[in-house]
């Protein structure tokens, strides 16, 4: 779990590497805004895809986007160190942390 959480930290600072719309100040905030990104995902996510789920299910799945967007640009309004650039830029962020995260934590079950 610590490993999981030690990478997840360092994609997040190869996003604000490789993307320009996502900005960390340093290694220790991105430990902490993983952490924070998953304490939101465990609580709020599930309860607003809850509330969401009539516009979820007309768009195909396709809204989750936009609340992965949402929650990510939750977390850079009150961590300092860490922001995106807009709201556009967020759900860019939350799309490409969520793939190469998968990727590579799928690596690590096997």
């Amino acid at each position: 779990m610590i490993l999981k959480w030690i990478i997840n930290a360092a994609i997040l600072l190869l996003i604000a590497y490789l993307y320009p719309g996502v900005i960390i100040s340093n290694y220790y905030t991105a430990l902490i805004t993983v952490l924070i990104l998953g304490l939101i995902n465990v609580f709020i996510k599930p309860l607003l895809l809850l509330l969401t789920l009539p516009i979820n299910v007309l768009t195909l799945g396709l809204f989750t986007f936009i609340i992965n967007g949402f929650l990510f640009w939750f977390a850079s309004t009150f961590i300092d160190g860490f922001g995106v650039t807009s709201f556009w830029s967020a759900i860019i962020g939350a799309l490409l942390y969520s793939i190469i995260s998968g990727v590579l934590t799928g690596f690590l079950k096997e």
